[in-house]
């Protein structure tokens, strides 16, 4: 099991500074939609280049053109990104194409996919082998966590590796051990805690462990 950290809110120093702080906790750097749209795939290269034994992956959420955008986010240095389960098959094909090409991995979001039971054999007849259950913040507004939408893809799923996101912390990351995914994702529940350093290291203990 892995450890994801999302990078969304913070600038590219405060980034870099917790980084390296967390780095041997972590074991993917995510670099957030948000942070892309505020400083560009720059922040994906300075990341590659100042942690080149992690793995970085750039969450583009492309919804198409999808060999271009795959593209341009493995040039600079991606070793994933990620496309909207909810755009068309086409889209993903080209984005799977391109993953293929640049010889890295594309995650499929399932933000706002409406029936992962009937959806995801569709994605993983597609060729898709790696999935990320994901409940929005304004989702999470509304009280919704992806613990269900967890289960219900691992039940869908015959061989895709499956991240999870959506408002984990470290008091709720047994569950979705327990529901057996394979990457966890953790975004506010380490950048907003009270200490980050020492949430991100005392989840990192938590993840490594075998559930």
């Amino acid at each position: 099991m892995k450890l994801q950290l999302a990078l969304d809110d913070l600038s590219l120093q405060e980034a870099l500074t917790l980084a390296q702080q967390v780095q041997d906790a972590i074991d993917i750097f995510e670099i957030g939609t948000p942070f892309i749209l505020r400083s560009g795939m720059e922040v994906v290269r300075i990341f590659k280049e100042r942690f080149p034994n992690h793995e970085i992956l750039a969450d583009t959420k492309i919804m198409d053109a999808g060999y271009y955008e795959a593209q341009i986010a493995f040039e600079a240095g991606a070793d994933d990104c990620t496309v909207c389960g909810i755009t068309d098959q086409q889209t993903i094909k080209e984005c799977l194409r391109a993953a293929k090409d640049y010889h890295k991995k594309l995650y499929v979001d399932t933000i706002c996919m409406p029936d992962l039971t009937h959806q995801v054999p569709q994605l993983e007849a597609l060729g898709v082998d790696h999935i990320s259950v994901h409940v929005g913040v304004d989702q999470q507004a509304l009280g919704q966590t992806p613990i269900t939408a967890l289960k219900t893809v691992k039940a869908a799923s015959d061989l895709a590796v499956i991240s999870v996101a959506g408002g984990i912390k470290l008091n709720t990351v047994t569950a979705y051990q327990k529901a057996d995914a394979d990457v966890i994702i953790v975004g506010g529940g380490i950048l907003h805690a009270t200490d980050p350093v020492a949430t991100a290291l005392a989840l990192g203990r938590a993840v490594h462990q075998e559930a």
